[in-house]
């Protein structure tokens, strides 16, 4: 395998078939500061594809961190203007937007949790001005890796040092179904169709709730909508949207829940990375929809603050299904970023919903909140139970796999 060539295929799968950049197009680009070396090849293949410029802004956690050990809670998470200008500009103009994250899970683990969460903070707000272009004016976004020394270092340790980094690039190709002679695009399109096949066959059930359950203690009925469709309806969108793939990898069927309608007690399956400090066994018990109670021994400050965001960041804004025997999954690694560790799992989504507007049946509700923040909690026996309109019981995961 030629890694440099790999690297180009990768990029242009990120440019092509994730963003769908469109001829004269402005990328605008937020990337891990770590990552520079693959930027140049990803805007080259941006260019290729006819971008008409590709912005890119650096995300320095390493700096921010220095910040908040001299500068106080309120002052890191500002947004200054110029932070909205630089972005905002581009996407008035019908930019599109990547985020490349590359993960470097030690970076934070000294740093206490109230500082943590402003850097957080700070990152997620300036993180908002891209997500409200996307809901509101339906531009292409992405959401991909670039791997690190410092990833390698972490999720490799089977390997030796020297060859770590070179094994994760590996790796991420084939989570992202990339291999030396495919057609990425062609790949990924029948990737898509049998994803909506599955989304609209449990549309066809007309679920009223979701009823998980799983040997960790998980015992979590989620209310749906009628609006909550699993499915890809687009007739719903507008006739000039363009089609792009938001999540490279993904392996999820998603959903929004009625805001109010989620009671019992979920436990994570995978570490949740929130201002670049890893939080592990961690729960939280609902009641009417509203979290009322982190269930923690360590990092429950930073989940407590997470549910304070706003006054809806402690609903849920999402139920996704992803099968355990998933690619992902099988390869027995825990990744410490939500992009690839949310899709080895059946994952819930704190915070804003999928689908902000009012839903066409006004009994329901869908969250809205300044966060979107998923967690794992897909396991090898998750149980899952959907009931229908009609009353009538079905088996929708058995053994932590779909069952329909």
């Amino acid at each position: 395998m030629n890694l440099e060539e790999m690297k180009h295929k990768y990029a242009y799968t990120l440019a092509r078939v994730g963003l769908n950049v469109q001829k004269g197009q402005t990328v605008l680009v937020e990337a891990a500061v770590e990552g520079y070396a693959f930027v140049p090849i990803f805007a080259q293949e941006c260019y290729k594809l006819g971008a008409g410029n590709v912005v890119v802004h650096y995300l320095d956690e390493g700096n921010l961190k220095i910040a908040s050990l001299y500068r106080n809670k309120e002052d890191v998470e500002h947004i200054e203007e110029w932070e909205v200008l630089e972005n905002q500009k581009y996407l008035d103009e019908g930019a599109c937007y990547v985020r490349l994250e590359g993960v470097n899970p030690k970076l934070m683990e000294d740093l206490e949790e109230e500082r943590s969460n402003a850097i957080f903070a700070h990152v997620d707000a300036v993180r908002n001005i891209m997500r409200k272009a996307s809901r509101e004016k339906h531009c292409q976004w992405l959401i991909a890796m670039i791997p690190t020394q410092e990833w390698a270092d972490v999720v490799m340790q089977d390997y030796p040092k020297e060859s770590r980094l070179k094994a994760l690039w590996e790796l991420l190709f084939q989570l992202c179904y990339i291999d030396e002679t495919n057609d990425v695009v062609e790949t990924w399109a029948q990737n898509k169709r049998k994803k909506v096949e599955r989304g609209n066959k449990m549309d066809a059930y007309n679920f009223t709730k979701l009823h998980y359950t799983a040997s960790n203690g998980t015992n979590l009925i989620v209310e749906l909508t009628p609006d909550s469709k699993f499915g890809f309806d687009v007739s719903k969108l507008p006739k000039d949207r363009i089609d792009f793939s938001p999540n490279i990898p993904t392996e999820e069927i998603c959903t929004t829940p009625e805001k109010y309608g989620t009671n019992g007690v979920v436990y994570a399956s995978r570490p949740l990375v929130l201002g670049g400090k890893s939080i592990e066994n961690f729960g939280f018990r609902f009641e009417n929809g509203k979290v009322v109670e982190v269930i923690a021994k360590e990092g429950k400050e930073m989940l407590e603050h997470l549910i304070r965001m706003d006054e809806n960041a402690c609903y849920l804004g999402e139920c996704a299904l992803v099968e355990y025997h998933s690619p992902i999954s099988m390869s027995k690694r825990v990744y410490y970023t939500t992009l690839i560790d949310e899709n080895a799992s059946c994952h819930l989504a704190l915070g804003r919903g999928l689908n902000v507007e009012p839903p066409h049946d006004p009994r329901y509700t869908f969250n809205d909140s300044v966060i979107h923040i998923d967690f794992m909690i897909g396991t090898e026996d998750m149980h899952i139970v959907g009931t229908t309109a009609s009353g009538e019981e079905i088996v929708v995961f058995d053994h932590g796999d779909f069952a329909i």
